[in-house]
């Protein structure tokens, strides 16, 4: 019974991912959003809304904040368990 439900809950994961990509638009798509509107509103009024004068500094900090945070929480993470690891043995 756990085997079956283990495969049955990786279907659906397969399902899922398999849905998602196939909804992605193709890479360079001149159409996305992504590929036009984010980049240009980043450089056109980072410095305006930011008040920073090094766009990458502004957009690292202001606008990608949630995700540095993310970035640097599993790096942490992985470094806490990497020396837990190692002082085990």
């Amino acid at each position: 019974m756990r085997k079956v439900l283990t495969v049955l809950l990786l279907a659906v994961i397969l399902v899922a991912l398999v849905a998602t990509v196939v909804e992605m638009p193709p890479v360079g798509d001149p159409a996305n959003v992504t590929n036009n509107e984010v980049p240009a509103r980043y450089l056109e009024e980072s410095i305006r809304e930011t008040g920073v004068l090094n766009v990458v500094a502004g957009i690292i900090v202001d606008y990608r904040a949630f995700d540095t945070l993310g970035e640097a929480t599993v790096l942490f993470v992985a470094l806490a368990a990497a020396l837990a690891n190692l002082k085990a043995h």
